[in-house]
């Protein structure tokens, strides 16, 4: 490959991926914390290189005597054998964003144009967001130019605290959907940020801010499996309920069974004074809830590294719990739906009992692979005598 003499085209390559398609370098340049000018070497040639290639040698010159601005070209004068003195380019200086862009060419100039437009909208609103919509360049530049026009809109209408009693959806504002804030959270968050001088930092968020209610997350179903908890709880077979509720409100049950996935929930017998949790996969946040200390509370999820390590964070919470169908006798009696887990995950250091840690390990360390029986493959009379036997010990303890 030829070291020296960079033609045009090869230098505004280089321009663009380092300068244009770098977003950290882009933001710089634009916010003025990347300075100018940008100087790119075009390399000339020894004496003995230029005349192994005269012809590029000429063109590379002809090349750069017809760059659009002569002046960011930077000549000097070198002498050669045989031609003698001649003017060649040393580099091209780029001294600001326009030029920049106009070096880069249509691609470029059509981009800057596009930022423009978005930008006006919000600017007219506050000169100041200037800097943040350009840290912010690559997100304000997926909107379309409706959606800068509805933000213009909204920013000045949003105030401190008047979302309260009301979740996000519902703040009342004009002529902006109902989905809006909740797609635009993070941008709006930051703009009004600056435009109310950091106090939504200091609040917490968009939300905080506003004294929305917290948008419900972490969804859990809750099945009553009697008919007396049925009718304390409104009448309901199946409830889904956010995670924060059922953290803060105790359910009118003494016994708490929580599956590790959703169908298997909907499977499950009738059970005296007792309430199934399921759909929470392996988030065990449901373990905080404190009243769950007052009740028995037992957890079945699959046979596999992750189904044992969900037992072992509930169980670092809540030592009382009992695991079932988690053992060496599910496996051995169900070993022909057993398949390889795609993707394992490390032993716990706390949580597991002695045998529980022995299954983990002899799953892991497989011959074959490693073994994963999922819950769902259960066979239906056993898992009811393990369901019955559970209750009924349960019953006798208390």
């Amino acid at each position: 490959m030829r070291s020296w003499g960079r033609l045009p085209t090869e230098v505004m390559r280089e321009v663009e991926r380092l300068e244009w398609n770098n977003a950290t370098n882009l933001r710089g340049r634009l916010q003025g914390t990347r300075r100018f000018p940008i100087s790119l070497p075009l390399k000339p040639p020894a004496a003995g290189d230029a005349l192994m290639d005269i012809d590029h040698f000429h063109n590379w010159v002809n090349a750069w005597r017809q760059w659009s601005t002569p002046s960011q070209v930077k000549w000097v004068t070198r002498r050669y054998r045989v031609v003698g003195d001649v003017e060649v380019p040393e580099r091209l200086d780029l001294s600001n964003v326009k030029e920049l862009i106009e070096a880069i060419g249509p691609v470029a100039v059509q981009r800057s144009q596009i930022w423009a437009q978005l930008m006006e909208p919000l600017l007219a609103v506050e000169r100041n967001l200037y800097d943040t919509l350009i840290r912010q360049i690559l997100v304000v530049e997926q909107m379309s130019h409706r959606a800068a026009q509805q933000m213009a809109k909204v920013l000045p209408q949003l105030r401190q605290g008047m979302g309260e009693g009301c979740y996000l959806r519902g703040v009342p504002v004009q002529g902006i959907d109902t989905k809006f804030l909740e797609t635009h959270t993070p941008l709006l968050t930051t703009l009004l940020d600056v435009i109310h001088n950091g106090a939504l930092c200091e609040s917490g968020g968009l939300e905080a801010w506003l004294g929305c209610l917290p948008t419900p997350n972490n969804w859990l179903y809750i099945r009553p499996l009697c008919p007396e908890l049925r009718q304390q709880m409104g009448g309901f077979s199946v409830l889904q309920i956010p995670l924060q509720e059922f953290l803060a409100r105790p359910l009118p049950c003494r016994r708490v069974l929580v599956v590790e996935n959703t169908k298997p929930g909907y499977a499950l017998p009738e059970l005296p004074d007792t309430v199934a949790i399921f759909g929470g996969g392996r988030n065990t946040q449901w373990r905080m809830a404190p009243w769950l200390a007052e009740r028995d509370v037992a957890y079945w999820g699959d046979i596999d590294s992750w189904g044992l390590t969900i037992l072992a964070h509930a169980r670092q919470t809540l030592p009382r719990l009992t695991a079932l169908m988690m053992d060496h006798e599910t496996l051995l009696a169900h070993m022909d739906f057993a398949v390889e887990e795609p993707r394992s995950t490390n032993l716990p250091a706390v949580g597991l009992l002695s045998e529980e840690r022995l299954l983990f390990e002899s799953l892991i360390k497989s011959a074959q692979s490693v073994i994963r029986l999922e819950q769902e493959y259960l066979a239906q009379d056993y898992v009811l005598s393990k369901l019955y036997r559970w209750a009924t010990a349960s019953t006798t303890k208390s």
